[in-house]
């Protein structure tokens, strides 16, 4: 019974439907999941010398540190935290249990490449340092969240810091990818279970749709992340989709098509997008004819042909898109396929993926979003670096549309 009970609770765990009403017990047991897999993480940079910053990266000592100042911000140094959403965000905080917490790790404290300055503002805490102050913070968290209530303003600080933190370890995931740290780093991730191997998917029909009524975004109750607020109905009509994401053989005849010398295929910022990077290939990727060969591992190693397109921008997809004859599916085209269609063969889950339009908040959403910044676009999904806890049929985030770091890339409509 013990046996079968513990399955139980690490299935639940990791279950994203679950974890957004969970309540003490299984938000403990979540929260102390999030804390491991970011100390996984923060290994692989151990001993590492500093060096340049990579475009588009904060520093690891900096992401695994804003696991611990951002929940002890919005919970142990938030005296309204029991007021839920309704709390003011800019109300009294007590004093952190590091003197240094936020100079380090405050967002508003200095910009990304001054965070890879050991010098600013203070000298950057060692890795041992970060542990110490992420093992504090934790404890605190946890026994405040034992004498926490049951409700869903009660919890609702624990249950964003676990997101929050779960947003982190697929930031330092990219980062491991962009430093291009060694074979002998990835390894451990492997084992640790934090590192997947994608698989070839073979190909599968596109998948019809009936045009209906739909119910996007998420209605109150339990944790709701704002860019889901709130659940409205969406009249879909008719669609084709396809039944997973572009695969590299799919994208690599664009590519060999001289997909990225053709200005017609790209939009006005594509095309600038282009030019300005003097891109010719997907980010990480070093070649494209005969097989693609792309930078994984800390080495270059030939791709699948079936194997998911990823680090992708909206621009590459649009682009693709465009030389296709297809086009990205509407962000609520996405949602009821990925609703309705599973049984049906559509995959998702193994990259994060851009869908059409430019981001906005959904009807109804008042106050509760921070402006959009222009030139942000929509990702759906989750990646199969995110934790599953994240893989959320209505989940969505804003990202600029130049952004190729995330393990992100997309599927096509019919037009």
């Amino acid at each position: 019974m013990k046996a079968f009970g513990a399955r139980l609770i690490d299935t639940t765990v990791h279950d994203a439907v679950a974890m957004r009403s969970a309540g003490t017990d299984l938000l403990s047991l979540a929260l102390m999941d999030a804390r491991n897999r970011t100390l996984g993480w923060l290994a692989a940079f151990e001993g590492l010398e500093p060096g340049a910053a990579p475009d588009g990266f904060d520093p690891p000592w900096w992401l695994a540190g804003q696991a611990g100042w951002f929940q002890e911000y919005w919970i142990a140094r938030h005296v309204q935290r029991a007021q839920g959403a309704a709390a003011d965000p800019t109300g009294l905080r007590l004093a952190s249990v590091e003197p240094q917490a936020d100079a380090w790790f405050a967002p508003a404290a200095c910009t990304p490449a001054q965070r890879w300055s050991p010098a600013y503002p203070q000298t950057a805490p060692d890795l041992e340092a970060v542990r110490g102050y992420l093992a504090a913070t934790l404890d605190t968290t946890l026994d405040l969240l034992a004498k926490a209530g049951p409700g869903d303003d009660a919890l609702f600080v624990f249950r964003r810091a676990l997101m929050h933190e779960d947003l982190l370890g697929e930031s330092l995931a990219g980062l491991v990818q962009g430093l291009n740290l060694s074979p002998e780093r990835h390894q451990p991730l492997v084992d640790r279970g934090l590192w997947p191997a994608l698989p070839g998917r073979a190909g599968r029909d596109a998948i019809g749709v009936a045009g209906q009524s739909f119910q996007l975004g998420s209605a109150p109750g339990g944790w709701v992340p704002d860019t889901e607020y709130w659940a409205h109905p969406v009249q879909v009509s008719p669609f084709e989709i396809d039944a997973q994401p572009v695969n590299w053989s799919q994208f690599a005849e664009f590519v060999v098509d001289g997909g990225y010398d053709e200005r017609g295929w790209w939009s006005p910022a594509g095309w600038a997008w282009v030019q300005a990077g003097g891109r010719r290939a997907p980010r990480y990727v070093e070649q494209v004819a005969g097989a693609v060969l792309a930078h994984r591992q800390g080495r270059v190693q030939r791709l699948p042909a079936a194997q998911v397109a990823l680090h992708l921008s909206a621009h590459e997809a649009d682009a693709w898109c465009c030389w296709a004859g297809r086009r990205l599916p509407s962000e609520a085209e996405w949602a009821l396929a990925a609703t309705l269609a599973s049984a049906r063969g559509f995959a998702w889950g193994e990259v994060l993926e851009w869908v059409a339009g430019t981001a906005r908040p959904y009807p109804g959403a008042g106050d509760a979003l921070a402006p959009v910044v222009p030139g942000q676009r929509v990702l759906r999904g989750a990646s199969a670096w995110t934790s599953a806890r994240l893989r959320h049929a209505q989940a969505r985030r804003y990202v600029l549309s130049g952004t190729d770091v995330l393990f992100a890339g997309f599927r096509s409509c019919a037009l």
